[in-house]
């Protein structure tokens, strides 16, 4: 139990330098800095915080910016080279090679894509890239299904860090499925909850923070993505606002489920990840 609570315990401290990086990514975070936040020894801090999160902090602080970026390209109207400075490039090649590497995508081939798919039913309507906006879905009827999951905790820019530990904690044990699950609305923080998941015909030993979790079974609308998992939430968007409206169907009160296909995405490109998304749905009310 000790050594449970220990783990714990550098969890927490770890994530406290976490939260602040992805409270300020442009802040001009010192190893130092962050050591202290976290209450360990610089000296031994950059490898205390390898271990827990997965990556050092030069990778975190990196990809937390790219992830502004992403927000930035898809909500505002700034230049990819204003984007560029804004998260801490000095070129807008660097900063292109940056988010190909993150997202598989060109800043431009990126913000392109995204302002497609999160298009109106109305202005779908009345463009001539209906194809492109309305995503192919399929209708499945599923079981229920346990699961072994870890409930993310902190901002949502950290959910692969969820995802590492997930996997760490997994060990040697056989994956038949890697999973993510989102209760309620993230909107309302007090209401929501996301867990990371993997399926396992393994035996698990009794752990303090992996639960099992029942994902109900019923119907889904499933939508295949092809690429980096930043475009998982514009992707979700466009079947509620471009498909659900004429599809006869209404969402139903289930988690919604990422199901990651690529069980490990070592060596894989972020352009060919696939990530069947799953919506529950009813039929809908007749008005």
């Amino acid at each position: 139990m000790a050594s449970d609570r220990t783990v714990q315990d550098y969890r927490a401290r770890v994530a406290r330098a976490v939260a602040a990086i992805v409270a300020d990514p442009m802040a001009d975070f010192r190893l130092d800095d962050l050591a202290r936040l976290a209450n360990f020894s610089p000296f031994h801090f950059h490898r205390v915080y390898a271990g827990v999160v997965g990556e050092t902090t030069a990778a975190t602080i990196r990809r937390v910016r790219l992830a502004l970026a992403t927000r930035l390209l898809t909500g505002s109207n700034e230049s990819i080279t204003q984007v560029a400075l804004t998260v801490g490039y000095d070129s807008p090649q660097a900063f292109t090679r940056a988010f190909h590497q993150f997202t598989g995508q060109s800043p431009r081939a990126f913000r392109q894509q995204m302002r497609r798919a999160i298009l109106t039913v109305d202005q779908a309507a009345s463009n001539d890239s209906d194809d492109e906006a309305m995503p192919t879905v399929a209708i499945v009827e599923r079981p229920a299904q346990w699961l072994h999951a870890l409930r993310h905790v902190g901002s949502f820019a950290t959910i692969p860090h969820t995802h590492r530990q997930l996997r760490l904690r997994a060990g040697i044990r056989t994956i038949s499925g890697k999973w993510g699950a989102s209760f309620g609305n993230p909107e309302h923080a007090d209401r929501f909850r996301y867990y990371a998941a993997i399926a396992s015909p393994d035996p698990w030993p009794e752990d303090t923070e992996i639960e099992a979790l029942e994902i109900p079974g019923g119907h889904y609308a499933v939508h295949r993505l092809t690429g980096p998992y930043t475009r998982i939430k514009a992707a979700v968007q466009a079947i509620y606002t471009n498909w659900m409206p004429g599809s006869g169907y209404e969402p139903d009160d289930r988690p919604i489920l990422e199901h990651y296909l690529d069980t490990s995405s070592r060596g894989i490109a972020p352009a060919a990840l696939r990530t069947d998304l799953l919506i529950p749905i009813r039929s809908a009310s007749m008005p």
